[in-house]
């Protein structure tokens, strides 16, 4: 078995067909098909199943590829620890980030890294699960991943700053005469929520039980950009971090009390290469702190 063969059996996986999987890989269709036959006779199973709709991964299959792109994953960064030079990186960098945390601190800083390194390779994915970033973190499938702290948070992880976390309110809502919106005044009112398995989620419960609120969920949604956009348009409100607010919205945010803030951790593969630790040193370097309050204020001065 070859780390080629991992790394076809992968795009098989994919792209759901030998066919597509070889345009990906820019290599002859019979080449991807006799070497995915081999790594299956060296096996001796079946990784793939034939359906109407394409090639599916056997359950067996699907444990072999979780191993395989560990070790195909592995490998690449192996080879882009053993090219990078002092004034250059090259490879590729996987990073995770909490849906919710770090909007405006990821991108800032994954900007100044591809500048100074336009070679380096990133593929940046949301995961709004902390039981999942966790799984993945302790597997090795990531490079880096930047979440908000919890329980299950390692020992090691690099705590950033701290997120601070605004409501955003339908527009005329009485609350918006308000700096800072008391929370207890929001009693009663209708909730846009996540996922119940997401990190933002499980802060907004824990708000709502301190401050003896009884939820009322309007409706649960995957991303923030769309509770924000709902919390607008007057379905409910929603907690949020400060940052994700996008320009067209942050009039309608307003800070709460008590403060809420959460802190915000970045997680790096133990053995971390150069790529990891210049985006670890320019993550650090970002604004996580800044008062809502504050923001509020420079926002309105702008639009008087």
């Amino acid at each position: 078995m070859s780390l080629r063969q991992y790394e076809y059996a992968l795009a098989v996986a994919e792209e759901g067909s030998v066919t597509a999987a070889a345009e990906r890989l820019r290599v002859a269709q019979p080449s991807v098909s006799q070497q995915i036959r081999g790594l299956e006779r060296d096996l001796g199973v079946r990784l793939f199943a034939r359906t109407p709709t394409g090639l599916v991964p056997t359950a067996v299959g699907r444990a072999f590829l979780r191993e395989a792109q560990v070790a195909v994953s592995a490998s690449r960064r192996a080879r882009a620890t053993a090219r990078a030079g002092a004034d250059e990186l090259v490879g590729e960098l996987t990073v995770a980030v909490q849906m919710g945390f770090g909007t405006r601190q990821l991108p800032n800083a994954l900007g100044t890294l591809r500048r100074r390194f336009p070679r380096l390779e990133v593929t940046v994915f949301e995961e709004p699960s902390s039981a999942e970033l966790d799984r993945l973190c302790r597997r090795g499938v990531l490079d880096l991943a930047l979440m908000a702290a919890c329980e299950r948070s390692p020992a090691d992880a690099h705590h950033l700053g701290d997120e601070e976390l605004v409501v955003v309110l339908g527009a005329g809502h009485p609350q918006l005469a308000a700096d800072r919106v008391e929370l207890r005044a929001l009693e009663g009112e209708p909730w846009v929520r996540f996922d119940r398995d997401s990190a933002l989620d499980g802060v907004l419960e824990n708000v709502l039980r301190d401050n003896a609120l009884t939820p009322v969920t309007a409706a649960r949604v995957s991303q923030t950009a769309t509770a924000v956009r709902w919390a607008a348009h007057g379905l409910g409100v929603t907690l949020v971090p400060a940052s994700v607010v996008p320009d067209a919205h942050r009039h309608l945010a307003r800070p709460v009390s008590p403060v809420v803030t959460h802190p915000v951790i970045a997680v790096v593969r133990r053995d971390a290469g150069p790529a990891e630790t210049a985006l670890l040193g320019l993550l650090r370097e970002e604004t996580w702190s800044e008062s809502a309050s504050a923001a509020v204020r420079r926002d309105r001065l702008r639009a008087g």
